[in-house]
């Protein structure tokens, strides 16, 4: 699977407000075109995210989450959001992924799901608890963007950020890149926001 969001992307200028901390909680706007390609781009990680395999059918292995089917992810982009916890020992990795990545797919995907039922309204007002949900969801559409631009270092990184104009994506890179660039500042803006509101409760 590959995200792309296609021609529409040309009008998906980034004319979103910056989320902001108030007495309401944390607000943000999004423009109509801004939510369908946010609401695009959680659908496709929950695609990705969704196990192949129904639960065990052990019912004490499905309540704690164990799945003895489960590998390594063949996806690179989807090994970035399920990686190997346990570093240097495949046999370690691979216990620890058959007793934590049934429940670590499902809390992302929650996340995900939550942050999509909050697109249907232009202005977002979140509480502590959907703020840290809709960072959890932007990041992983980050990881998987990040992946797909083979971005691995600062070099790369600056290759991405240097593209800014909707008017020449004229391929899929050049997509990809201020989709990016467009969830990167989306993500970055509340995470300062949610900073702030814990200064202030303070």
């Amino acid at each position: 699977m590959v995200l792309v969001c296609g021609p529409r992307c040309k009008r998906v200028a980034t004319v979103a407000k910056a989320f902001s901390a108030g007495r309401r909680g944390i607000t943000g706007y999004l423009e109509p075109a801004e939510r369908d390609l946010l609401r695009k781009l959680f659908a496709d990680i929950i695609t990705m995210l969704e196990p192949e395999s129904p639960a065990h059918e052990d019912p004490l292995a499905a309540l704690i989450g164990l799945d003895m089917d489960v590998t390594p992810p063949s996806d690179p982009a989807l090994l970035r959001l399920l990686p190997d916890v346990v570093k240097d020992d495949a046999d370690s990795a691979l216990e620890f992924r058959q007793l934590t990545e049934r429940s670590l797919r499902e809390s992302k995907i929650g996340a995900l799901r939550a942050a999509t039922m909050g697109l249907d309204a232009e202005k977002l007002v979140l509480d502590a608890e959907a703020a840290k949900l809709w960072s959890m969801a932007l990041n992983d559409v980050r990881l998987v963007l990040a992946e797909r631009l083979e971005i691995r270092d600062e070099k790369d990184a600056d290759r991405v950020h240097e593209v800014q104009d909707w008017a020449d994506a004229d391929d899929v890179e050049s997509y990809l890149s201020l989709v990016y660039n467009f969830v990167t500042w989306l993500q970055e803006s509340l995470v300062q926001a949610m900073l702030a509101e814990l200064q202030r409760a303070k």
